[in-house]
This record gives structure tokens, sequence and C-alpha cells, in this order.
């Protein structure tokens, strides 16, 4: 696993594509929350707290992870390498995981410069200091737990595609299902009590707990099973490549 991690980690940073999507994804997160006039500037909501960077992200995230993770078994099986790996001594499971890894890890770094944006907002606080830190630190737990949901979703698009353009498509399509598509389905109350059932199926309204500073073992526990189930997927599609 850990060989496999190093090999996809050296082929993110090695050709700069890691670095330009943190760049890019800063960059946009950066306009959006201090430059351009919308409902998630800072300055115009007039509060010191980051929950609109929170609520953006997610949004942003669907798109990043997906462009991370697509190139991890589709581009294997375009280029042919995959059945090279198949004939070294790995196990499948060792494939997958070190991939998902890969990608988590990726994904995480994404939100490291928003470390400035909580300096910034700590600074502006009326009086200095004045943000609800645990509020805060939530909602970070909550992101990096998301990003592993996303990453594992993307994986099992990539593990499902025959080429990187399906991989991607596939896996903004379950990301946006999964977060956004449930929640609003389930919002239209169509079915009864079966809608809050419906509801819990998707990751928003667990990730919303995240971001009250609310660590819930249920989504927790919700979050494991999700991930798990995407890699014991992706682990049977390449096993049925072999």
């Amino acid at each position: 696993m850990f060989a496999i991690l190093k090999k996809e980690l050296w082929s993110y940073f090695g050709n700069w594509s890691a670095w330009l999507i943190i760049a890019a994804f800063s960059l946009i997160t950066t306009l959006f929350l201090f430059f351009f006039e919308n409902d998630s500037n800072i300055f115009e909501i007039g509060l010191a707290s980051l929950q609109s960077y929170f609520v953006l992200v997610p949004w942003l995230l669907m798109f990043i992870v997906p462009a991370l993770s697509m190139k991890t078994f589709a581009e294997e099986q375009q280029t042919g390498t995959l059945h090279w790996l198949f004939s070294q001594p790995l196990h499948v499971h060792s494939l997958v995981l070190g991939k998902f890894f890969s990608v988590w890890f990726v994904g995480i770094l994404c939100l490291i410069p928003s470390l400035i944006y909580l300096y910034t907002v700590y600074v502006l606080g009326v009086p200095e200091g004045n943000i609800d830190l645990g509020m805060t630190f939530g909602s970070y737990i909550g992101l990096i737990i998301l990003i592993a949901a996303f990453s594992g979703i993307g994986i099992l698009a990539s593990s499902i595609s025959q080429n990187q353009i399906m991989a991607y498509l596939l896996g903004v399509f379950m990301c946006f299902i999964m977060y956004f598509g449930i929640e609003q389905l389930a919002s239209y109350k169509l079915l009864g009590g079966v809608d809050f059932i419906l509801q819990n199926l998707g990751f928003y309204q667990h990730f919303l707990g995240f971001t009250r500073g609310l660590i819930d073992a249920k989504d927790l526990a919700y979050f494991v099973f999700i991930i798990g189930a995407a890699l014991l997927l992706s682990n049977h599609f390449i096993n049925k490549k072999k």
C-alpha cells in the first residue's frame, strides 16, 4: 500500500498537477470570501465566522476531488499499466487503499491555505479573537471526513470507468447526488415519513452536524460505512478486471 501511495503522490506533485489544483482551489475560495459580492463574502456578512467557507467548500470539493481521483484507475487502464500492476506482488485492496489515501491527502492539503482565513477572521473579530473555535474545529473535521467520502466515491467512479473523462463526470455526478441531490429530493416531502430516512442517506445532514461543532458518533459511523462500501465496491470492480 505504501509503495502505491508514494507512487501516486509523486505523480501528483512531480508534474505540478496537485500544486495547480491547490492554488486554483485557494484562489477561488479567496475571491468568493473576500472580493466577489455574494452571500459568502465575509465582509458583507459582517460576522467573525468562517461558516460561509464551510458552506462554499463542499461545492468546490465535489468538482476538485473527482478531478484528483479520475486518473487513479481509469488512466492505468487507458495506458495498459493496470495489467502491469496486477503482475506485481500486490493485493488489490492495497492498490485501492494506496490510491484512496493519496487522493484524500491531496484533498486535505487544499484546506491548509484556509488557515490564513482563520487568522484573518480571528484578528478582525471585535474584540479580537471573537470566533467560535469549537464550531470552526468541528467544521474542519467535517470537511476532512467529507473529502474522504468524496475520495472513496471518486475511486469507485474511476474503477468503473474506461477513461478519465467518464470517470470525472461519473464522480462529479455521484458526489452531487450524495451531497445535494438526496437532500433536495427529501426536501420536497413527497414520501411522508420516508423523507426523514431519505434525508439521512445523503451527506448533507451528516456534514451539517460537524458545522455546528457537534461530532456525533452516528455521523462518524455513517461516513465510515460510506467510505468502506465505496472502497469495497472499487476492490470488487478492479478484481473483475484482473
